[in-house]
């Protein structure tokens, strides 16, 4: 009988990442560590005659759409794939994190044609366990649940996440332009649009330096974004509650966090309030880093941006120690978050 997956670990064994500000995972980890951004103009105008800019992938042509999303996946994994021989691409199951369906201006064909045009692109066939995970901001969440039981109960030796997304089409643009959700010179309290994608390579924890993923927690958020019910960050408290309960740790264990925050003061209170709710002894420092602010509003790529930063940041030794807290959430009020420990640090 094979081994409940409860609370199983997961090691994350190499990373790809595809940004406006790198091409490479140790590109990006390093233009995020320095903090840099490279916002640039869109083709698009926002309601007041301004010019709306986004992080926008230079990449060797002007693709658009699905298109551009598949030409990034592709580069993130052959990044991640790089020492694996292609015959064997076959037996690696991929869980290919898309938007979620309820976004505004979502592509048509990410459910069920981005997948065939992505291996076209490879000139490759991943194993017919793969799926599509269509839940946005949390959906590598959602994808490390799923490969945590393909790898310790469907026996598979190393499973593939990739992610890729762009909020960069007038009909995503115009929605959160009317929404007065985009940074702009006349709004402070709203986010840099952006694109990318990433990719992960997970299997069970080894001998040696590695990041484990070492607790996973999900939980709802009532009061979202547009509820008029008032915040109390219950789906987020509930879901690093879970994570550090699985991985059998208590919040004044973990050393800093990491989210998929982007600049919207809503989810910025959010986190402090579950900071306060999760945090039962004081700590003389908790500091929060938010890739977000490099590459921008990533969408469903925010979750391979965070385990890529978190594994540079160990592996060169510039954390603030081993243990980190990340989490994530959509809009709609799905939240998730995970705990990550550097083993043989």
């Amino acid at each position: 009988m094979s081994a409940p997956t409860h609370g199983q670990p997961l090691a994350i064994g190499r990373t790809g990442l595809v940004t406006s500000v790198g091409l490479s995972a140790p590109a990006a980890c390093a233009a995020i560590r320095a903090k840099l951004t490279n916002p640039s103009e869109t083709r698009f105008i926002d309601s007041h005659g301004e010019w709306i800019m986004a992080h926008q992938v230079p990449l060797d042509a002007p693709w658009r759409g699905r298109t551009k999303l598949v030409k990034m996946a592709a580069l993130a994994v052959d990044e991640v794939l790089a020492d694996l021989p292609q015959a064997a691409w076959a037996g690696v199951p991929l869980l290919l994190c898309v938007a979620e369906a309820d976004r505004p201006g979502r592509l048509d064909g990410l459910d069920d044609r981005l997948f065939t045009e992505l291996q076209a692109e490879l000139d490759t066939r991943f194993h017919p366990a793969s799926v599509v995970v269509a839940h946005g901001r949390v959906a590598v969440a959602v994808a490390l649940l799923k490969a945590r039981a393909l790898v310790w109960e469907g026996g598979f030796e190393q499973v593939l996440i990739a992610a890729t997304d762009s909020l960069l089409s007038w009909p995503t643009l115009s929605h959160y332009e009317r929404e007065d959700r985009l940074l702009t010179p006349t709004n402070s309290n709203g986010f840099m649009p952006g694109e990318g994608a990433g990719a992960l390579l997970v299997r069970r924890p080894a001998e040696g330096a590695e990041l484990v993923v070492s607790g996973l927690g999900f939980g709802v958020e009532k009061a979202h974004l547009t509820s008029d019910e008032p915040l109390r960050a219950d789906g987020l408290s509930a879901a690093i509650k879970a994570a550090l309960a699985e991985a059998g740790v208590a919040m004044h264990d973990m050393d800093f966090r990491i989210t998929d925050l982007s600049g919207e003061q809503f989810y910025f209170k959010e986190a402090a309030l579950a900071l306060s709710r999760t945090l039962r002894q004081r700590k003389e420092e908790f500091d929060l880093w938010h890739p977000a602010e490099c590459t921008g509003e990533p969408g469903a790529v925010a979750g391979v941006s965070i385990l890529a930063l978190a594994d540079a940041a160990c592996r060169k030794r510039y954390t603030k120690g081993p243990a980190i807290v990340a989490h994530m959430g959509n809009d709609a009020g799905q939240r998730a978050a995970l705990t990550l420990h550097w083993r043989g640090r």
